[in-house]
């Protein structure tokens, strides 16, 4: 599929002069390994409700409720036997309403270390939040337990069978390893590698909410960019307040008559264009440029009838281009697929795509230029579950084109079904 290049070429042709939020659980993590009784904590997100949030609650099953507090927070531990467990944090406010969080876990009867917080292969910031509990084969039960940061690097340690700390780090890749000690002279291990966003790092927010955006589309079977094209149709609305996190959610709806027919927004963020007062005329910013995070929550009532929901970012300097593609692979398997630029084709990897309708799913995609400018797909975060990619690919010849933008796309399917999708809080982080 060689529409992309295409695609971009047209867009750099036209720069060059001539409500409410899911609730937010930080333990324990979405699909995790665990043991009883299971730590939860969490925080109410935003509401529209003037009054704020009455109370918040946790489910172990539908219809069975659990746990029940006063306020904004959440933080305790429930005894549950052995099993799998679709459990739900949810939020109460005093108009009303209401919102949920659902956290899938198994509960281990076996002795050792469980991480609720932080997923191993998470993409984390700083501080980070570390919950574990430990159990042990030896009849005294269990000393101590403690956090290594490395080898030999002891960072924490705590009396008794239960952890629950943040430990400041620097930006970076960690492999760390909590342990348990016990009262008899032996331990056990739980490693967890981590990657922790640079403090350094600077942060683009809320672009959903910012000028700039263009809208294109793309009439299959060739995929030209066009401004006006029949066969398919687009919107984009923003200042949503519902649904919508911040108030200030973005609205995007594709449709038309052509099947497999896409939209493509874009906006130019850094260099040529730039629509967040960055020219970088000296060009001192975009080469500088390794590390890109893209971070969305996004929202449908009918994803199914998108052929593939995109997100991507372009880096551009040296006639070289980057184009970190990524699409939720709706149809194609439910797997993410990467872009492969000198190629022009999309790859399929082996990492699950299953977002949730009616329910706002975040998503964090981190991308990193190496230090000989090939394109690296790190990770793909989606609803707390953390899938390592690591894949690299060498970039494509790009010559004049300078900046770095943000990309989303809709695509249509079989039908050219009309559906719509919603962004909130969508950020771009680069160092």
């Amino acid at each position: 599929m060689h529409k992309y290049v295409q695609l971009i070429v047209c867009l750099y042709a036209l720069l060059v002069p001539a409500a409410f939020a899911g609730v937010k659980v930080s333990a324990p993590s979405n699909g995790a390994t665990v043991q009883s009784p299971v730590h939860y904590s969490a925080s109410a997100g935003s509401t529209s409700c003037s009054k704020g949030v009455a109370s918040m609650g946790i489910y172990t099953a539908p219809g069975v409720l659990a746990y029940v507090v006063n306020g904004s927070s959440l933080n305790t531990e429930i005894t549950l036997s052995a099993g799998t467990y679709d459990t739900t944090v949810e939020q109460w406010d005093y108009c009303g309403g209401a919102s949920t969080t659902p956290i899938k876990i198994t509960v281990s009867k076996e002795s050792g270390v469980f991480v609720t917080a932080p997923a191993n292969n998470a993409s984390v910031s700083s501080p980070v939040h570390f919950a574990a509990t430990a159990t042990s084969t030896c009849s005294k039960g269990v000393a101590s337990m403690g956090i290594y940061t490395a080898p030999n690097r002891k960072a924490y340690v705590s009396s008794g069978a239960t952890l629950n700390t943040n430990l400041t780090l620097a930006a970076g890749t960690y492999n760390t390893t909590v342990e348990e000690w016990d009262y008899c002279g032996g331990a056990s291990t739980t490693p967890l590698t981590l990657v922790v966003g640079g403090g350094s790092g600077k942060t683009l927010s809320n672009l959903q909410a910012s000028g700039g955006w263009n809208g294109y589309g793309e009439l299959a079977p060739k995929y030209n960019i066009c401004s006006e094209c029949p066969g398919v149709t687009w919107s984009m609305k923003q200042g949503i307040k519902s649904p919508s996190l911040s108030g200030k959610a973005a609205q995007y709806n594709i449709g038309g008559t052509t099947p497999y027919s896409d939209v493509l927004w874009n906006n130019h963020l850094i260099g040529d264009g730039s629509t967040q007062g960055l020219p970088d005329s000296g060009h001192t910013i975009v080469p500088t440029v390794h590390n890109l995070t893209y971070d969305v929550y996004f929202y449908g009532n009918n994803l199914q009838l998108a052929e593939n929901l995109e997100f991507d970012i372009g880096q551009f300097f040296d006639n070289l281009g980057l184009m970190f593609g990524t699409q939720c692979q709706m149809v194609n398997g439910q797997v993410w697929g990467i872009w492969d630029n000198v190629n022009g084709r999309w790859v399929s990897t082996k990492a699950p795509c299953h977002p949730l309708n009616n329910s706002w799913n975040h998503l964090t995609i981190r991308f990193e230029r190496t230090s000989s400018n090939d394109l690296m797909y790190k990770t793909i975060t989606l609803n707390g579950v953390t899938s390592t990619i690591n894949a690299t690919y060498p970039p494509f010849s790009a010559p004049g084109w300078y900046g770095i933008v943000v990309n989303f796309q809709l695509d249509g399917n079989y039908k050219q079904s009309p559906f719509t999708v919603y962004l909130d809080n969508l950020s771009v982080t680069y160092y």
